[in-house]
């Protein structure tokens, strides 16, 4: 086997890795995992506006918003417009939304993030160097992309 063929097997098996970690995550939660880091953002930040969840989690307002419509419509968050300046609008965790939080396995990159940091510096910048190398040859630097490791629609405008 080509070098470059063990390279594609092994960036398959991350995907396919990411991508039965969020079946599970759908099937034991019912949530995707941007949902689930939609939420835990909300868990601890209560009252929080979409353009703050959007920055901090590293996706577009237009893509949270979605997210949001459809944890909203599962009744897992609640929406109030700011009584002081009406173009403001918190969002807040319902009872549901807590009990989501809390029955949802461990999202995948918590438990990456965990071994990634096992590793001593010099590894994890090798790692980090090697796989920004990867996504240059593949064309894919400008690529919107969240630090969620999810397999699904990637929204190239952010």
């Amino acid at each position: 086997m080509q070098k470059y063929d063990e390279l594609l097997v092994s960036l398959r098996r991350v995907i396919r890795a990411i991508d039965l970690y969020s079946k599970k995550l759908s099937k034991e939660s019912g949530l995707t995992t941007p949902q689930l880091i939609v939420l835990q953002e909300i868990s601890v930040n209560s009252g929080i506006m979409v353009r703050q969840i959007a920055e901090n989690i590293n996706l577009s307002s237009a893509t949270v918003t979605n997210i949001l419509d459809r944890l909203e419509s599962r009744q897992l968050i609640l929406r109030e417009r700011s009584t002081t300046d009406k173009r403001k609008v918190g969002i807040w965790l319902t009872e549901l939304g807590t009990e989501a939080i809390k029955q949802a396995p461990r999202p995948l990159q918590d438990h990456f993030i965990k071994r990634f940091e096992a590793l001593d510096e010099w590894e994890q910048t090798q790692l980090v160097a090697t796989m920004q190398r990867i996504a240059a040859m593949m064309d894919a630097t400008d690529i919107d992309a969240a630090p969620l490791l999810e397999v699904g629609l990637i929204n190239s405008s952010k």
